[in-house]
């Protein structure tokens, strides 16, 4: 039986790519150990004009491989599906989200987020891209004014994970 399921963006799509980084002095492992499984609602906070994640639920397995899913919650009460497609312990994970019920809904299929750990030093580069596949139409708007706005989100949620690793 096969139980692999076709990724959300292939070598022929176009997207829009948002890329994030942020250094640590922790090693590549502990950070990758803190950010992988955090507690989503600790670092995604309400940034203008997007929600925070005010919940968690439905999650089908421990999120340290690939496979499981779960279902973020924000704070408009809106939601999607996050599935963990690839995990490199230690180095970095991917995971896809699908099925918004908020406006992303209706300006992408999903979007393909990618996290990588990179020693820097005595510390860790961290880099987080999300890949937005737009529906039909859709790019421009994408591309255009939510842009900006979706980096400074990431940033800010980015920043707060640094925090949890080096308190940790």
């Amino acid at each position: 039986m096969n139980d692999t399921v076709a990724p959300l963006i292939t070598r022929s799509d176009t997207t829009v790519p948002v890329t994030v980084f942020a250094r640590t002095t922790a090693t590549p492992r502990k950070a990758f150990d803190v950010i992988a499984p955090i507690d989503l609602t600790t670092v995604f906070h309400p940034v203008f004009p997007f929600p925070g994640v005010t919940e968690v639920w439905n999650q089908t397995q421990s999120w340290d491989h690939a496979g499981p899913s779960r279902n973020p919650t924000f704070g408009d009460g809106s939601q999607a599906t996050e599935r963990l497609t690839e995990y490199v312990a230690g180095h970095g994970f991917a995971y896809e989200l699908t099925e918004f019920t908020n406006v992303l809904g209706s300006l992408a299929a999903g979007v393909r987020g990618e996290w990588s750990f990179f020693p820097d030093g005595d510390g860790t580069s961290i880099r987080w891209t999300y890949e937005f596949k737009p529906l039909r139409g859709r790019r421009l708007i994408l591309a255009g004014p939510f842009r900006p706005l979706w980096r400074r989100y990431m940033q800010r949620a980015l920043d707060r994970m640094v925090d949890v690793v080096e308190a940790a």
